[in-house]
């Protein structure tokens, strides 16, 4: 596959704690002119970004990041209050102990509840599969595909594993009609990309393969 193909399927990310609004303009200018799919960041800069990128890039954040254990209400106003500040796209991680207490249509109603409040924007939601059994992860499939979100995602990147190649096979056969994959953290090389999208996944979440790509350019190594 090309790596520029490749490049368009990213979320390019950012978001660290400590990122300046320097790291985020840079972050911008990255994915435009890589024509990522588009920039993810911290809400509290989707608003500036918004006013930096205009319509040259889609703008994802993040709601209930990175644990998912805030209340369906702060969830909701925080979708609604990024939607208002431009963002396109929503990736809102799920309550991972109302998973672990069997509670998916607790589940299903907090996914709705926020996917009301996206309007037409795009909709993916966390599960966090590295905390998961293997029967959970199903359930969260059906869950995700019940609630008529547009993705599951596998990771936060913030807890100790990210995403994996069977995970993404899983939630292949497991997800309904309609809901994509976006598999993140811990992708690291054009090779491994590659594999998640023949895997099934049809966006990454990373920070790394711009820079990376850029990086090789600047070094004189061509894309094949």
């Amino acid at each position: 596959m090309d790596v520029k193909e490749i490049l368009r399927h990213v979320d390019h990310t950012e978001l660290s704690p400590t990122a300046t609004w320097s790291d985020i303009q840079k972050l911008c200018d990255e994915a435009i002119a890589c024509e990522a799919a588009s920039v993810c960041v911290a809400p509290a800069y989707v608003k500036h970004v918004k006013s930096y990128v205009g319509n040259r890039i889609r703008i994802t954040t993040v709601i209930g990041f990175p644990n998912g254990y805030a209340t369906t209400a702060a969830k909701v106003f925080e979708a609604s209050d990024a939607v208002l500040n431009g963002a396109d796209e929503i990736d809102m991680v799920i309550n991972i102990g109302w998973v672990k207490d069997g509670r998916s249509d607790e589940v299903v109603k907090e996914i709705k509840a926020v996917k009301a409040v996206c309007g037409d924007r795009i909709l993916k939601v966390i599960v966090e599969a590295c905390l998961l059994t293997e029967e959970e992860k199903i359930r969260m499939c059906e869950a995700v595909t019940e609630a008529k979100a547009d993705y599951i995602k596998t990771s936060t990147g913030f807890q100790a594993g990210g995403a994996t190649f069977p995970d993404v096979a899983l939630f292949k056969e497991h997800i309904g009609e309609g809901v994509k994959i976006k598999a993140a953290g811990g992708i690291r090389t054009m090779e491994e990309a590659e594999l998640y999208l023949k895997f099934g996944a049809e966006r990454l979440g990373t920070s790394r393969l711009i820079r990376l790509y850029l990086k090789n350019l600047e070094n004189g190594v061509q894309a094949e």
